[in-house]
């Protein structure tokens, strides 16, 4: 058996577990195998392209703001404060609220890699009762939003006579 014939047959024995007749194969199948041999060999090579790839990665400090129990009609400005982990630029597209009462606030500029960035967010505490809200966050970190949340108390309004 010549060399050629022995390393096809350690190929075919590493590549499908099992002994093949190695003149039937080298005669008929190499155009299958070498076909099979390059889909792996770029399956491998998209793989180690696809993980190097740079990626922002947003990371917050906390992803809840608690308010406590405030006064009804008090400064109702909190931050969510947040880090570019990645080794790209992070852009925050865009930041919305499940309703009116809050108002978030994006960073403008892109956050570069190892910087800090501020997300504000405005409650209305002009609506005495319980806060549970969530506010969303879209970038180029992640395809799914990130998700933050505000809860607290709002006291009810002090009457006009201090009762």
């Amino acid at each position: 058996m010549s060399i050629e014939k022995s390393l096809l047959n350690v190929l075919l024995i590493s590549i499908f577990g099992r002994r093949y007749n190695c003149q039937y194969i080298y005669n008929s199948q190499i155009p299958y195998i070498m076909k099979k041999i390059l889909f792996l060999a770029v399956v491998t090579l998209l793989t180690v392209t696809m993980s190097a790839q740079k990626k922002a990665q947003i990371t917050f400090k906390s992803d809840v703001v608690d308010y406590g129990e405030i006064d009804y009609g008090s400064d109702g400005v909190r931050s969510f404060e947040f880090t570019n982990t990645g080794d790209d630029v992070l852009i925050v597209a865009r930041v919305y609220s499940t309703c009116g009462c809050t108002v978030p606030e994006k960073p403008e500029a892109p956050i570069q890699p190892g910087e800090d960035g501020v997300i504000k967010v405005k409650y209305d505490t002009k609506r005495p009762g319980p806060i549970r809200k969530t506010i969303s966050v879209y970038s180029n970190a992640s395809e799914v939003p990130y998700t933050l949340k505000i809860k607290g108390m709002v006291k009810p309004e002090a009457s006009a006579n201090g009762q």
